[in-house]
């Protein structure tokens, strides 16, 4: 076993510093300020137990440990790998003293490089400037100048991967053949095995999709051939990797953005600069917002005597836990998404951003002790800071709607909650797994144009598509994030139907009226009614009616409005007795009646157990009861039967008027709620017996005649 193994076991035992004896480990040991790159960490909790770098120090050395080396390159890649992190180390104390004394503790691999450099030439804490310095001389120390340049360079060949930095910062690599210290094909083996090392202990699975890329760079470098300039739009592109993976059309997309204002040579000047935690900053970011906080960065500072571009903060603050899984800090990605869009190509490009609002702001800067970097971030006020908090902590509760309106008044965001947030994710798999319920509606979908209002996850789109050859399906919705994530979907698969953000109540300014043959409300017309306000009430019957009209007035003659969603039962007068047959339920119950906003609920308690209550007040109640608690907070805001059949017809009569045709109506109990329920409650009629529970569901198809 390598000894640097044996003396990280020995410290994971005894918890006992070296005193000196291994430097490296001393310093990893005492780190007090967590510095990891987030990207592929799990758990942002955990990182306050552990010691990450630490952990991953010990990762690659026990890969190295396992392969088949020759004793000199194992020597000179432990050697490098042991101190290649340790500028992340030490006491807040020790760091503040490093920075002092001229240790980049920013630029990891150079200020390791430093630490490293002191320790073999000898010279104690306070005793060294290490500004414009050079490695130590003399025939004797070759292998000490090796793997100080090795440790100076270390994780530049994956940086490079990932457009992160230009070819020529490995030019000391390459200097190393030129100067005799290493052959070109010992440079290559030596290299090879170190990158193993570092990049198979991020992740093996990474290592193997970047493997042949790595041999080919390390050849480059070998040949000293370092002088192509990759340009910004390449390493731009690198940088954006994972959004590409998803599904982004860079170069489409880029040339939009280039027709809109958007001028790449602005980018240029920061060709020959390092470029640090983008990827993990900015990748759920759409390429125009990517580019927009690349331009204000090239714009708005000058870029002369900088090297390295810092987005760290950004990172660290764009993240938090949920459920003790890390995930985007959404509220902030939100707001800083309408920070950006309200900023205007020619204003950027000229170095000038109007004022926005006074809760957000972005900022560009360096510090005095490490003049070659610019760091970036967005700067949110105490209040904002505050807000966002609260709404994390009430995300489990009934005060989380209220904490988010008064965010979205705060940044003048939407005022509706179809952007559920946390769990936007999982709401669009569960829009994805009612495929069965919605192939129905295909049997009704005539002509070729074809509106999915609130088309979710997309899965109605791949039906259509998938069904019938010749349909143009085009999904409209007004969420910014569904939208974008439904283009990536039709990108990353290959879909040909077309998404557009719109709004449902005023299509005509999204569609060119009388061209459409059908549209599809497939349960959405509930979360109109629940979420939308119109003439400054939600749970309203106009928005509804206001929805109707918008999709009649851009239908052409003889298509068809189809509508799938929530009914209620009639007549409204029957009663239901609920009884609760697992612990808890009750207080459920109570606490949606006190929580529910659509309309007060009449509870009548009977016994211990037992309510009786109007059928559709317990069926709102049950409906949500089926989701669960992980749904709660969003059900809760939602009325899922809002007519019944009879007030239903009458309605649409009314609004559409007399060449609105009701060809289909029909309603039913949707399957699954009688299963789910089972076990949990009982329902009956007020005399006690067992009763099925009513239709849920409607289905119709209003025609537009000629």
């Amino acid at each position: 076993m390598l000894k640097s193994l044996h003396a990280i076991e020995a410290y994971r035992e005894s918890g006992q510093l070296s005193g000196g004896s291994y430097p490296w480990l001393d310093a990893i040991a005492q780190a007090e300020e967590t510095i990891v790159n987030l990207e592929r960490v799990e758990s942002l909790h955990e990182l306050e137990y552990l010691n990450p770098v630490l952990d991953y120090v010990e990762r690659s050395l026990r890969l190295l440990d396992s392969l088949p080396l020759s004793y000199w390159i194992k020597e000179l890649v432990e050697e490098t790998l042991v101190w290649s992190e340790t500028a992340k180390g030490g006491t807040l104390r020790q760091r503040r003293q490093w920075q002092a004394e001229g240790v980049n503790i920013f630029v990891h691999n150079i200020g390791s490089a430093q630490l490293y450099w002191r320790h073999v030439s000898g010279i104690g804490e306070h005793g060294l400037q290490f500004a414009g310095a050079t490695e130590p001389g003399g025939a004797e120390a070759d292998q000490k100048v090796i793997v100080h340049r090795l440790i100076e360079t270390h994780g530049l060949i994956g940086q490079q991967i990932r457009g992160e930095v230009p070819p020529l910062v490995n030019r000391p690599l390459s200097a190393m053949v030129e100067d005799g210290l290493l052959t070109a094909d010992e440079l290559e083996r030596l290299l090879f095995a170190l990158n193993h090392c570092i990049i198979s202990a991020v992740s093996p699975e990474l290592w193997q999709e970047v493997r042949v890329q790595v041999m080919e760079l390390i050849a480059v470098i070998a040949s000293g051939d370092l002088h192509a300039v990759l340009p910004m739009k390449e390493r731009l592109r690198r940088m954006r990797a994972g959004a590409i993976v998803q599904g982004e059309d860079y170069d489409t997309e880029w040339s939009l953005l280039v027709q809109e204002g958007f001028n790449p040579e602005v980018l240029e000047p920061m060709q020959p600069m390092t470029f640090w935690y983008v990827e993990s900053a900015l990748q759920t970011f759409s390429l125009e917002q990517f580019l927009k906080v690349m331009a204000l960065t090239a714009c708005g500072s000058k870029l002369s005597g900088l090297n390295h571009i810092s987005y760290e903060t950004v990172m660290n603050s764009i993240y938090y836990d949920y459920k003790g899984v890390k995930k985007i800090n959404v509220y902030k990605k939100r707001i800083i998404e309408k920070y950006l869009s309200g900023l205007a190509w020619p204003d950027i490009l000229n170095g000038f951003t109007p004022p926005g609002n006074p809760h957000l702001i972005h900022r560009l800067g360096r510090e005095d002790h490490l003049p070659d970097t610019l760091f970036v971030h967005f700067e949110f006020s105490p209040a904002a800071e505050k807000l966002i908090e609260f709404c994390m902590e009430a995300e489990k509760s009934a005060l989380y709607e209220r904490a988010v309106l008064l965010l979205f008044d705060l940044f003048d965001l939407r005022r509706d909650a179809f952007d559920r947030f946390h769990n936007e994710d999982t709401y669009l798999s569960q829009m994805n797994d009612t495929a069965d319920y919605k192939a129905v509606i295909l049997e009704y979908v005539t002509g070729r144009k074809v509106l999915d209002i609130g088309p979710g996850g997309g899965v109605l789109l791949d039906l259509i598509e998938e069904r019938m050859p010749g349909v143009i399906p085009v999904g409209i919705d007004i969420s910014s994030n569904v939208v974008e994530a439904l283009r990536q979907k039709k990108q990353r698969e290959g879909r040909l139907w077309e998404v557009l953000q719109g709004d449902a109540l005023n299509l005509k300014d999204f569609v060119e009226p009388g061209t459409v043959d059908t549209v599809i409300f497939s349960s959405i017309l509930h979360e109109l009614y629940s979420y939308v306000p119109l003439n400054g009430a939600k749970f309203n019957h106009d928005t509804v009616g206001a929805a109707l009209r918008s999709s009649y007035e851009v239908l052409a003659a003889g298509g068809a409005i189809i509508i799938r969603d929530g009914i209620m039962t009639e007549p409204e007068s029957q009663r239901r007795r609920v009884r609760f047959l697992e612990p808890g339920g009750m207080a459920s119950l109570e606490r949606y009646a006190k929580d529910f906003a659509g309309r007060t609920l009449q509870v009548e308690q009977v016994n211990e157990h037992e309510v009786l209550m109007p059928v559709n007040d317990a069926m709102e109640f049950l409906y949500t009861y089926t989701w669960g608690e992980e749904a709660y907070i969003h059900e809760v805001q939602e009325q899922f039967g809002y007519f019944t059949p009879s007030q239903y017809e009458a309605f649409i009569h009314r609004t559409l008027g007399e060449r609105a045709k009701i060809e289909v109506f029909r309603h039913y109990l949707q399957e699954g709620y009688t299963e789910a329920l089972q076990g949990r409650v009982v329902i009956m009629d007020e005399q006690g017996q067992r009763v099925a529970l009513p239709d849920s569901t409607c289905f119709i198809v209003i025609r537009k005649e000629g």
